[in-house]
């Protein structure tokens, strides 16, 4: 730790730090709740009954953030009792599935996407920067389907050594978040160990995977779901944004 009482990544001996995407590295996540918001409410206006409306930030915060697409939709209906089929991935967006309501949301997502771009956080940019060019492994580790289109548009995809998404938790048929198995296989992958890696999220489900994976340090962003709440989830460190974290010397970046 530094006397600021922040952790120095740059000594110490970790050998990789896995990144969340949405919320971390790339503003999106007010993109994915206001998709969430605008498929609720259409769906909800539709129900027989007095459902609560959808919240925000509440329930973004409590029930979707951090989780697989399908297991977010699941959650927040269960909130308000509801209950529908699962039905397959492959179901239009119309349909009334869990997997039907996931689709639409994601088309309403790729709409904001087209229409308003990516902005990303700068000192979250910096540091993973900084890490490469001191020889730490970077991955991006999103539950996320879309982290590759987003990461191109953003341009960064070249930020990192691997990019471990829902799509690859999809196909090895892994648990998402809170489940630590998202972050322990991209570990994996990038040949280290998790007691010499490092996590970094926003969500608190996110810092639960974190923390019951095993991993040497996690570091929980607050960017709306509250310190405490991310402290109390298992965050080593919590900070508003990652430029707080002290960057050493620039030195020649790694190709």
């Amino acid at each position: 730790m530094t006397a600021a009482g922040l952790p120095d990544l740059f000594a110490g001996g970790l050998r990789a730090v896995l990144f969340d995407l949405d919320g971390v590295v790339t503003d999106t996540a007010r993109l994915h709740a206001r998709a969430w918001q605008q498929l609720f409410e259409r769906f909800l206006a539709e129900q027989d009954g007095a459902a609560e409306p959808f919240r925000l930030p509440e329930d973004y915060v409590a029930h979707i953030d951090g989780k697989p697409r399908y297991e977010g939709v699941r959650a927040f209906l269960r909130s308000r009792g509801i209950e529908l089929a699962w039905g397959d991935p492959a179901d239009p967006p119309d349909a009334r599935t869990i997997c039907g309501l996931g689709n639409r949301k994601n088309q309403l997502f790729h709409d904001a996407l087209a229409e308003q771009g990516v902005a990303v956080f700068e000192g979250s940019v910096a540091l993973i920067e900084a890490l490469r060019a001191h020889g730490i492994g970077t991955a991006c580790a999103s539950s996320s389907k879309n982290a590759v289109p987003v990461l191109e548009r953003a341009g960064l995809l070249a930020l990192f050594d691997l990019v471990f998404d829902g799509r690859a938790l999809a196909e090895l048929g892994l648990a998402g978040k809170p489940a630590p198995d998202l972050f322990t296989a991209a570990a994996a992958r990038l040949g280290v160990a998790p007691a010499e890696a490092a996590v970094v999220e926003d969500a608190v489900v996110g810092v639960a995977a974190g923390r019951a994976g095993g991993f040497g340090l996690v570091i929980g962003v607050d960017r709306g779901a509250g310190r405490a709440a991310l402290a109390e989830a298992g965050a080593d460190i919590v900070v508003g944004d990652l430029a707080e974290l002290p960057l050493p010397p620039q030195r020649g970046a790694r190709t």
